[in-house]
This record gives structure tokens, sequence and C-alpha cells, in this order.
């Protein structure tokens, strides 16, 4: 309690103390340690196409539990064996198209689940956890690609990044770790109110829009009123987005705790710079979900591989074998690297970055065409799981098992995701549920 003369003090002085931090020396020492906030839990999906080097990259299948010996595709994360756990088992089990790694590693859909239509996705673990995690922070979530053209040269299928909405369409990520940059830490060059009247035309469009969607409304069948009520629900979504930009408007970003890049990275070079982006997008709080879609052709071309990225998918003992060999070692060198960014970047409360994320790296697929046993590896304190272990699941458990798990761990109670069957006990830790 404050004394008497304390209490004087603070009533005659309130209006400089609201300015002040709470001073211990007047009592607020308990209070100050009651309003203390605990830092937000993140979630960061990392994928690459095409898969790994069966033979070289997962560890013996029985050879479980924390003893388990790393195997030479993950070497270079042995400095970091206690801090990740490997699943084996999963599978995307509808999943047909090999080298489709973005669309539906993390939705888990059936690209036939409609009737008459020949593609079909639905929302990717990334955008629930942004839908939760993303109330309060400038960007719900950032999505980074490599700077690979086309679908074929990275494997990674039809698709815009990793994300997919809650209609099950693409979402666009950034294709440059440059404009990355500039998006999450240079200043708008608008002046504020050309954007406010930039929104409220926008707003007014929109409402232009939704006059005109009813206008029609009546009469329509059955097929008609689903195309209109899914044209509505992206009105909705485009309106969700336009309240958060409107929250913002005014609100400077952040300083950036690193140097603005320069043009021209691809492969290795560029793989780097966007862990920075991630780990500095995290540190800055402007967002709390990220996905990167990673570059596989362009690796290769960085590293002086001289094998086409689809080729090398189809190795055999040879020059292919050793092209993907050495793939593996240097994304699991950069992954260490991420690892480390993320232990040595401190928190408000004197944790670390890693203590608070969920970090996911892995493909849709095992090797060659081979769709079971997607590799997955899961680092990170965000979600509570367990960590240091390596985890055989039975075959074809669905991934989205995973990825249900891992909401659950970070406070997304969803009751399944995707073609999830239930949540994988052998991840969670003792006492958690």
């Amino acid at each position: 309690m404050l004394n008497a003369a304390s209490r004087r003090r603070f009533l005659r002085s309130a209006g400089t103390l609201l300015a002040l931090p709470s001073l211990e020396s007047l009592g607020f020492r308990r209070f100050a340690r009651a309003a203390a906030v605990s830092p937000p839990k993140r979630m960061v999906f990392l994928g690459f196409g095409y898969g790994v080097t069966e033979e070289t990259w997962f560890p013996k299948q029985t050879d479980g539990g924390a003893g388990y010996a790393l195997p030479e595709g993950l070497a270079a994360l042995a400095r970091h064996k206690a801090d990740f756990t490997i699943v084996q088992g999963c599978a995307n089990k509808a999943l047909t198209e090999a080298h489709w790694g973005s669309t539906f590693w993390l939705t888990g859909a059936n690209k036939f689940a409609v009737a008459g239509q020949s593609f079909h996705n639905t929302v990717s673990a990334d955008q629930v956890a942004a839908a939760a995690l993303g109330r309060d922070t400038r960007f719900a979530s950032i999505q980074l690609n490599a700077s690979e053209p086309g679908l074929d040269g990275p494997g990674h299928g039809p698709g815009l990044s990793l994300a997919w909405d809650t209609r099950g369409k693409p979402i666009a990520g950034f294709n440059s770790p440059v404009v990355a940059f500039h998006k999450l830490f240079s200043a708008d060059d608008v002046p504020l109110e050309t954007l406010q009247a930039m929104l409220a035309d926008k707003r007014s469009v929109l409402d232009a829009v939704r006059e005109d969607a009813k206008s029609v409304e009546r009469g329509l069948n059955a097929a008609d009123r689903a195309k209109l009520d899914e044209y509505f629900e992206g009105i909705r979504d485009i309106e969700a987005r336009l309240s958060k930009e409107e929250r913002w408007l005014g609100q400077p970003k952040p300083a950036a705790p690193l140097p603005a890049p320069g043009e021209g990275l691809v492969g290795r070079g560029e793989v780097l710079l966007m862990y920075d982006l991630i780990v500095a997008a995290l540190q800055t709080d402007s967002t709390r979900v990220m996905t990167f879609r990673q570059p596989i052709q362009h690796l290769l071309t960085s590293l002086d591989i001289k094998v086409a990225a689809h080729d090398m998918s189809h190795y055999h003992p040879g020059n292919r074998m050793e092209a993907s060999q050495h793939r593996d070692r240097v994304q699991s060198e950069m992954f260490a690297t991420l690892l480390d960014r993320l232990k040595a970047t401190r928190e408000t409360d004197g944790t670390s970055l890693f203590d608070h994320t969920t970090v996911v790296y892995g493909s849709n697929i095992r090797s060659v065409h081979y769709l079971d046993n997607c590799p997955t590896v899961i680092a990170g304190r965000g979600a509570g799981v367990a960590l240091g272990q390596h985890i055989v699941l039975p075959k074809n458990t669905p991934l989205c098992n995973v990825w249900l798990t891992l909401l659950h761990g970070t406070g997304i109670r969803v009751g399944s995701h995707g073609d999830s069957t239930g949540i994988v006990q052998e991840l969670l830790t003792a006492g958690a549920s």
C-alpha cells in the first residue's frame, strides 16, 4: 500500500505520472508485475517443392524417440537437435499431384471434392492461425515467395503462395525480398488524406457491387445462389481487409531491424534474406503468421549445380542424387541459421522469439512421385509440442492432424482442419491437451 505522503504526491502529480513509467519507489512494483503481458504466439510455415533425398534425409524408422541418429541430410541441424522434432508417416490422403507442393500442403483438400469442378481447395492452416493471431497486427499474415516464375520450375503447383483463404482461393505473396522489406518497414509515400480517399472510393465501389448483386438475387436457382453466396463472401473478405487498413492509417511502421536489401539476390542468398525478414517481421510484431514458398531451381543454380530441379527429384545414383543430397544439406544449413536467429532475438520479457514461435519446415512429397511420408520438421516452443524427438506415425496419417495439433497448441481450438481425424498425441508435451 502507498503511505500517506506517497499518496498525496501521487494525487498532486497524477497528470505527470500518467506519462511516466510505474515507479517502484511509490509502491507500484506489484502493479507493474500484474500488468506484464506475455509475448504473443506466432507461426511460420516453410515449404519446399520436390521433396528430399529419401535415403539420406529421413532417420531410420526403427530409431525413434530422443536418441535417434541424425541423418546426413539434416546433420547441419545438430546444434538444434533438442529443439526440433521430426515426424514421419504423414500424407495428404487425397493428393495425387506430385509436384503441387504449395497447393494442398497446408489445406489437405481434395481437388475433386466438388462435383462438376476440376479444381477445389480449402483454407490453409496458416490462414486459420491468421484469423486468430492476426487481429492486432498491421498484417494478419505475410506470404513470401521465391522469385522463380512458372509452375513447374519450383515444383509448387498452382497458387500464388502457400496460403489459401476461407473460400479456397489463392492468396498472393511477395516474390522479392526487396518488395517485402518495403511493405513491412518503409513509410508510405502517399499522403494520409489521399489514402483515406482511396479507401473511401473502394468502399463506394463495393457498395455499388453489392447492390447490383442483390438486384439479381431473386429467381436464381440453387447452383447460382451458391455462386452468389461465394461472391458475397469474397466481398466480406475485402471489407474486412479495408477495415484493417483503416485501423492502421497514419500509424508509422516500425524501424527496420536490418538494412534495406539490394536487388538481384536469388537462390541461397534470397532464402537467407527472406529468413532475416521473417525474424524482423516477428520481432517488430508486424505480423504473427508467415509462410515462405521456397526456391529450388534458383537454389541449385546458386550452388552451381548443373541439374534441373525436376530431373533432380527423379534422382538415381549418380550426379542427380549428389545434387539432391547437396540441396538437402544446404537447406538444412540455412534452416539452422534461422533457428539461430530466433533463439538470439530477445522478447521484452527476456525470453526469445524461439520460445513463442512454431516453425514448420517440410514438403508435400517424399521424393520422385511418392506422396506418402511427407518430410516434416517442427521447431520452436510456441505450440508446446515435444521437441527433440523422432516420431514415427502409422503410414498415411493425415498431415492435417499435425496442423490441427499445432493450432490447438497455439490456443486455436478449431474442431478439425482439412482431412484431419484428430490431434497427434505423440506431439504433445506432458500435461498438454
